[in-house]
């Protein structure tokens, strides 16, 4: 145990760990070595070993095993996350930008009476406080803060930090609770899914993402046409899906879906900060739009300033050549 410790919730989406934990491992490992502290992993499972190969970078695994944990629920989460931060009393907590994690955090704070920083897209230790650079207002503003008081809880944006490989000594703790937990009046029903057949972008290594600049429904079908030739899917941004074109399962950005494909063809999409919020950790990106200015070409790797329907068609036939 150490004031410099940095403490990273480890969030179980279905039994499978989700990607925001890793990169808040890799967050809090430059922190750690930063202030000479450790990297503890606190998850919630009876089974800690499952999951330790996954949580490597973390120098300690803390699993809390209690019946009420098995699923989200404000309340047991609250409890044992208080109790684990009173024995450890770790200098950060940090915490995933998922849905979970925005009830969470905000709530933890509360409890504890903690500095809280949302949005967190960067942070860095600063002496002997941490700064954080925050993302508000969808992205369109951005603010440097100091959190000097401990334990500070931070709510990391997804996409904001890559895993960096690094391990740690991940020596596994299973405990469980000093009191059972209560369930609270919230608690987890069922998950919803998307619909059986739909594909899951998340996990796509191609995206072709379309815009309004695909100007009609029927459009569709070039970029569809192109996705299969590349091996991936079709995504799109909000209008699109607002439109009725896409399933909301297709929709990236910040009402939508986090990617990390290999390649990310942006097709008529401008690039609003609440969509680059879901599509910025690609890594590759290229742009197509008709507008010089559109915001999607500050974060593009590659960009071309022509009309995606007419590159379309040609892209495909040359990929499909070279395929033979």
């Amino acid at each position: 145990m150490s004031a410099q410790d940095i403490l990273v919730l480890a969030e179980i989406q279905r039994d499978a760990l989700a990607d925001s934990t890793l990169e808040l491992l890799a967050a809090a490992r430059g922190l750690a070595k930063a202030g000479g502290g450790q990297v503890l992993a606190l998850v919630f499972s009876p089974d800690g070993a499952r999951h330790a190969p996954s949580l490597s970078a973390a120098d300690r695994i803390i699993a809390v095993d209690d019946p009420q944990l098995t699923a989200y629920s404000p309340e047991p989460f609250l409890a044992a996350l208080q109790e684990i931060i009173a024995s450890e009393k770790p200098r950060a907590v940090l915490i995933g930008g998922t849905s979970i994690g925005w009830d969470l955090g905000p709530l933890l704070a509360a409890r504890l009476g903690a500095p809280l920083v949302t949005g967190c897209k960067a942070i860095e230790a600063d002496g002997d406080a941490l700064r954080v650079t925050a993302s508000f207002c969808g992205g369109k503003m951005l603010a440097e803060v100091r959190a000097k008081a401990s334990p500070a809880i931070l709510v990391a944006l997804p996409g904001s930090f890559r895993p960096d490989g690094e391990a740690g000594k991940a020596v596994v703790e299973q405990r469980k609770p000093a009191a059972p937990l209560s369930a609270g009046a919230i608690a987890f029903d069922d998950w919803i899914l998307p619909q059986a057949g739909d594909v899951d972008i998340t996990q796509q290594d191609m995206l072709v993402a379309v815009g309004r600049g695909i100007q009609q429904k029927d459009n569709l079908e070039l970029a569809e046409e192109l996705a299969q030739t590349l091996g991936g899917a079709v995504c799109a941004s909000r209008p699109v899906v607002d439109q009725g074109w896409l399933p909301p399962t297709r929709q990236v950005g910040k009402s939508g879906m986090t990617v990390k494909p290999k390649l990310y063809l942006a097709l008529g999409i401008s690039g609003a900060p609440e969509h680059q919020e879901g599509m910025k950790a690609a890594d590759l990106i290229i742009a197509v739009n008709t507008d010089p200015k559109a915001p999607i070409f500050d974060i593009a790797h590659y960009g071309a300033e022509v009309d995606a329907l007419d590159l379309l068609p040609a892209l495909t036939a040359a990929l499909q050549a070279k395929k033979g």
